[in-house]
């Protein structure tokens, strides 16, 4: 596991990234193609800017890619890739709640996790608090037919959440990265096509 861990963590270095999360975000983009030229995206969670740095250079100059996090990002530019606005904030606050809500987004991303106290069932509950957060700024903010991609800790309500995710999109599934730890229970709930009726409506 740590030759795995090494190869992503050097992979990552190599192309530039500050994280080696951006491959869980990569994969997902290969196989799903969530992402299009021009796209306005949310990512939650920023810091430290790997899945931003990616979402620019797959959307282009003509997009946009907004995030937010508690904590400060580092700024970065690239030739060919869209702006970047990093705002610390807290997700929880009706203030940036309402502020994400005046611009429409195509996709929502949140690779967001708690910190952990290594009590399984605690952090599944304090991920799906985040989680749910996020499908809920999700519906507010997503045009009819955006996508979103979410991490989550798997439990005992795991399937529940997917359930309330399937609400909202046409399109759910599990999807668990080969970049992710074996013994990790974060798994990434890729849900698209956000529905006409429920764009723009808060969870």
């Amino acid at each position: 596991m740590k030759k795995v861990r090494d190869y992503y963590f050097q992979k990552a270095k190599k192309e530039k990234y500050p994280a080696r999360s951006v491959f869980k975000l990569e994969e997902a983009q290969q196989r799903f193609k969530l992402l299009q030229k021009g796209d306005t995206v949310l990512d939650l969670g920023c810091c430290p800017g790997s899945w931003s740095i990616y979402a620019a250079k797959q959307v282009g100059p003509r997009g946009r890619v907004i995030g937010v996090d508690l904590h400060t990002t580092n700024k970065y530019a690239f030739a060919g890739a869209a702006p970047m606005q990093h705002l610390k904030a807290n997700i929880f606050s009706e203030e940036i709640f309402a502020k994400l809500a005046a611009t429409r987004f195509n996709v929502v991303l949140s690779d967001m996790a708690p910190a952990t106290t290594g009590h399984k069932f605690a952090d599944h509950l304090k991920s799906l608090e985040l989680s749910r957060r996020a499908l809920e700024i999700a519906t507010a903010v997503l045009t009819t037919g955006g996508n979103f991609y979410c991490k989550v800790f798997q439990g005992e309500d795991f399937a529940d959440y997917v359930d309330e995710v399937r609400r909202y999109f046409n399109k759910v599934k599990v999807v668990k990265p080969k970049s992710s730890r074996t013994e990790s229970r974060e798994v990434f709930v890729l849900a698209m096509h956000l529905k006409k009726e429920q764009s723009g409506t808060a969870a």
